[in-house]
């Protein structure tokens, strides 16, 4: 099995770990410092990846370039802008419609990976890509009023509009940070994601702390006292970003994407096994395409 395929793979159990954590944050803070922490207590484990590579395994550090600055600053605030996108996005009474398209994102990447780093996508992998799409669906509708039908008509209301928009500037994110890491040119895809995980994670930090000092000052305090878990959501978020930064130098953002969704079914497992929660038919359905996705996606 590829090396992108087993780091994407442990990087989607991670991330969902990660969003378990958050879920647990958001009862002792608000949506900006549950949001901060995956960035800001990322930091110090961010510069010791970058550190245990160059000092314990002696691999040279690469040299940032004009190219590398452009495309990790677009990317880190897309990803920044995707968040606030979703989080808007909750507030609306139907957010399930909004999530379900905010999942478009894999078909965007590869779009945007092939106008600007002219990434070829087969078209095993579309086939892969819609078939996932269509399981994400699914799952995303399975539990609420909301019909793939409605689904469907829904096509031009607002909240739409955001799961779309949130999905692009995720898309954006993926190729950006795709095109940062190769533009290192080197000296593997092991410290060229690291070092394009730490330059993304201080501008992210930054920008959070800056708008949390304009518009959420209580936040800060908050965030002080659940540093316990805080700093574990550090660890499990830069880790799992790490490695989504290793697969998408190693291999396009679009057949990452489509892998990672994956997550859904490490999602659903953990409300089955851990919650006991019921399961309906539509996200028995869901899982089965998401797992034909990724058995198509890895065939071609």
């Amino acid at each position: 099995m590829e090396t992108w395929v087993l780091i994407t793979v442990a990087a989607a159990f991670l991330q969902n770990i990660r969003s378990v954590l958050q879920k647990h944050l958001k009862g002792v803070m608000g949506t900006t410092g549950a949001t901060f922490v995956r960035f800001g207590f990322g930091v110090p484990f961010a510069i010791a990846f970058v550190a245990f590579l160059a000092l314990g395994l002696g691999y040279p550090l690469p040299r940032p370039n004009g190219g590398f600055f452009f495309w990790v600053t677009i990317a880190a605030l897309a990803q920044i802008a995707a968040q606030a996108l979703l989080i808007q996005m909750f507030g609306y009474r139907n957010f399930t419609v909004g999530t379900a398209y905010s999942r478009t994102e894999p078909a965007q990447a590869a779009l945007f990976g092939l106008i600007f780093l002219g990434d070829r996508v087969s078209g095993g992998t579309i086939a892969a890509i819609a078939i996932s799409l269509v399981g994400v669906v699914l799952i995303s509708v399975a539990r609420s009023a909301t019909g793939t039908a409605s689904l469907l008509r829904s096509v031009f209301s607002r909240t739409a509009a955001l799961g779309l928009a949130s999905g692009t500037m995720f898309g954006v994110a993926a190729v950006g940070y795709r095109a940062a890491s190769l533009s290192l040119g080197g000296p593997n895809f092991m410290m060229q994601a690291a070092v394009t995980l730490l330059a993304a994670i201080l501008l992210q930090t930054a920008v959070m702390l800056v708008w949390m000092r304009l518009r959420a000052p209580d936040e800060l305090a908050r965030i002080r006292a659940a540093w316990r878990i805080s700093a574990l959501v550090g660890l499990v978020g830069a880790t799992a970003s790490f490695g989504w930064f290793m697969a998408m130098t190693l291999q396009s953002a679009a057949a990452v994407k489509a892998l990672a969704q994956v997550e859904m079914i490490f999602t659903f497992g953990s409300s089955v096994l851990v919650f006991r929660e019921h399961v309906n038919r539509l996200e028995i359905a869901g899982c089965v395409l998401i797992v034909a996705g990724i058995v198509v996606l890895l065939l071609v």
